[in-house]
């Protein structure tokens, strides 16, 4: 009954809406019809899972219903809600959360928690936060002080879990956290897990900063003097970009902040050295243009693209004629619309390093790693640069 429910709302909303609907619409309106619940999200058809894909795209959907009409809204309202209802019980536990897992992707889809209790004023999306919040406050550590990405990789931060971690810790902490003491402590700490990361991960020939870093440098993917993966992927960068936009919103002014206003410049000075020359859009291995088997991805180039547009917004990146071309340029690469419904075509589907398949992170690995469209990891990334160039 909920699917056919959602499959009525996506075309009502397809309906209530003109021919020249803004893109970021046009982008959920296509999801919601090729996915009448938010189950069948990321290929999990009707189970739930509680993944970062997921919250990821339904907190790009709900960011959405600030410029659509009050009708549609709701609807998009009940799309998310029914997915984070049946997930979260009534007591605030998460369907099969395990907090001892100390996995940052878990962390991830409680973004959204903060506009759904704002919406729904449903206090179990509290205590859900909360318990989030807890994983980080006692999150394993490197010596340095930088999260493990999970526990089943410990030692090593990976450009993804700054994403997938610190927004969220930012806004829990801006919104929740009173104690004066506790709140300057948490933001030092958020800035710390940036500069960390940065410091470990850049590549000094390049100025990019590689895919992961292995604090014990003993991994069998890690260079054995500096526990750097070999190569800069293109979306863990991208994670990092967008996490940097995200947080700089929410922290407070000072040096901390400035420091990350600081790393953002300087990463999109170098980005576009590493653009294809013809269409401005990234490739999958950033560090390895125009290899052979290489390509454009777009997952990334639509995460460089919303955080490049955000950046511009705020008022801490500069060339927003560069980031108007960089949208504009992404739609031209990847983005078709075939039968009504937008398409976001050239996503990489997943990559990593070590686990059960021993991902070695070489640059075969990256090149061979299955390609599949509108991956959730890419459609939540096109809506926010949607959005971002509709506010212009």
């Amino acid at each position: 009954m909920r699917k056919l429910t959602f499959l009525f709302l996506a075309a009502a909303l397809t309906a209530c809406t003109t021919v020249k609907a803004p893109l970021s619409l046009r982008v959920v309106q296509s999801e919601m019809a090729r996915n009448p619940e938010a189950s069948y999200i990321d290929g999990l058809e009707g189970k739930l899972k509680w993944n970062y894909t997921t919250g990821l795209e339904l907190k790009a959907m709900l960011d959405v219903q600030d410029v659509i009409p009050g009708s549609d809204r709701e609807s998009l309202l009940s799309y998310a809600d029914a997915w984070y209802d049946a997930i979260i019980d009534s007591a605030g536990t998460i369907y099969k959360y395990k907090k001892s897992n100390y996995s940052l992707d878990h962390v991830c889809p409680g973004r959204t928690l903060f506009q759904l209790l704002d919406l729904t004023g449903k206090e179990k999306y509290r205590v859900a936060m909360d318990t989030l919040y807890s994983q980080l406050q006692s999150q394993p550590r490197t010596p340095e002080g930088g999260f493990w990405h999970k526990k089943i990789y410990p030692e090593q931060m990976w450009l993804d879990g700054l994403y997938m971690g610190q927004p969220f810790y930012a806004e829990y902490t801006a919104r929740y956290v009173t104690d004066s003491l506790q709140r300057e402590a948490n933001f030092q700490d958020i800035v710390h897990q940036f500069t960390l990361v940065y410091d470990k991960t850049l590549d000094p020939d390049t100025g990019l900063l590689r895919h992961a870093w292995d604090s014990s440098h003993s991994m069998f993917w890690c260079n054995e003097e500096t526990g750097q993966s070999d190569h800069a992927w293109g979306r863990a960068l991208g994670w990092y970009a967008m996490a940097l936009v995200d947080v700089i919103e929410i922290l407070p002014d000072g040096e901390g902040k400035d420091s990350l206003v600081g790393i953002l410049n300087t990463l999109y000075n170098v980005l576009p050295l590493y653009a294809d020359a013809k269409t401005g859009m990234w490739f999958q291995v950033l560090d390895q243009p125009y290899r052979e088997g290489n390509y454009l991805e777009a997952t990334c180039s639509a995460m460089f693209t919303y955080a490049w547009l955000k950046g511009c917004r705020l008022g801490v990146l500069g060339n927003l004629d560069g980031a108007k071309q960089s949208y504009l340029s992404m739609l031209d690469t990847f983005v078709t619309e075939e039968e009504g419904l937008v398409n976001l075509n050239q996503c990489c589907e997943v990559a990593g390093l070590g686990g059960k398949d021993n991902r070695r992170g070489d640059y075969d690995y990256y090149i061979n790693e299955r390609v599949r469209a509108n991956d959730p990891k890419g459609i939540g990334p096109l809506i926010w640069a949607a959005l971002e160039y509709e506010k212009l």
